[in-house]
């Protein structure tokens, strides 16, 4: 029923350039990056992305909704941090969508959806010639962690539907899908089913994170931030130059063993006597700030 809305980068389809790989069946192993976690590369990706069935990786629960030309599919899962919501949308083009959500985020978003659902049943009948002119009727936003989910009521020429983007703070991917607005009551009670099986903690780390760190080193400037998602807590180090950005993510598992790494090679650098005469180090007064090493 919905096409694209023409120029504007909301596609129903085929503008969601990330969450999603090509023509699937909804069910096995995709290519996509994981929205929660920035990763340059496969081998870095979370385990549960690349396929299912992973060791230390378990699916509790699964529902399958058909809704118009789309099937999505919401599959409960749990490892050793916690459990959290995975909804994949397959298209009538057999291309798949996804987003994560923690069980927390899972019920405020269901939420938010009988809401939507309120509004939209006030609505009269769709306008063609009265189309609203960014296409939006009703936003909301939602917050967790470093991810941020927007909620988008929307119409054009095909239809209305219930826009979810997903982002992460500082760069990384955006994914989306797009539940078509006569199908958000049917979403909603199959996403009540599920909280009120597993509940709405998350579980994982229940402390509060350090703040993030500033480095400046001749004309670059790197930025320490740790952040958590359902694989655990991590810390990413962004490389910020003028028109350049790069960025790695690190475990906590692993943190002890770069910090004896690094100590490593600076032993071994001193010893060799060619050490910097000035060594750098971070700042305690300047922690990194949102969307302070944005381009």
């Amino acid at each position: 029923m919905f096409g694209s809305d023409s120029g504007s980068g909301d596609s129903m389809y085929a503008d969601q350039e990330f969450g999603r790989c090509g023509p699937a069946d909804g069910r096995g192993a995709d290519c996509t990056t994981d929205p929660r976690l920035f990763c340059p590369d496969v081998s870095a990706m979370p385990t549960d992305l690349l396929g299912t069935g992973q060791p230390g990786e378990q699916e509790l629960a699964s529902k399958m909704l058909q809704i118009q030309s789309k099937r999505f599919y919401l599959d409960v899962k749990q490892n050793r941090r916690g459990r959290f919501i995975k909804v994949a949308e397959i298209g009538a083009d057999g291309r798949r969508s996804q987003i994560f959500l923690a069980l927390s985020t899972a019920a405020e978003f269901r939420d938010h959806l009988s809401a939507f659902s309120d509004f939209y049943a006030s609505l009269g009948p769709p306008n063609p010639d009265n189309l609203p002119e960014d296409g939006k009727l009703k936003s909301e936003m939602m917050t967790k962690d470093n991810r941020r989910y927007y909620l988008d009521l929307k119409e054009n020429s095909r239809g209305r539907f219930l826009r979810v983007s997903q982002t992460i703070a500082r760069g990384g991917p955006r994914s989306q899908i797009a539940i078509p607005a006569q199908g958000m009551i049917e979403f909603r009670d199959a996403l009540t089913d599920l909280l009120e099986e597993f509940g709405t903690d998350d579980g994982g780390f229940k402390g509060e994170l350090p703040e993030g760190r500033h480095l400046r080193v001749e004309n670059k400037n790197f930025y320490f931030d740790i952040g958590q998602n359902n694989r655990g807590i991590y810390m990413r180090i962004s490389e910020v130059k003028t028109n350049y950005r790069t960025a790695v993510t690190i475990p906590e598992k692993s943190w002890s063993r770069f910090r004896d790494i690094f100590g490593d090679y600076v032993d071994k650098m001193k010893e060799a006597g060619t050490s910097a005469a000035t060594p750098t180090s971070l700042t305690p007064d300047s922690p990194a700030t949102p969307g302070s090493h944005k381009k």
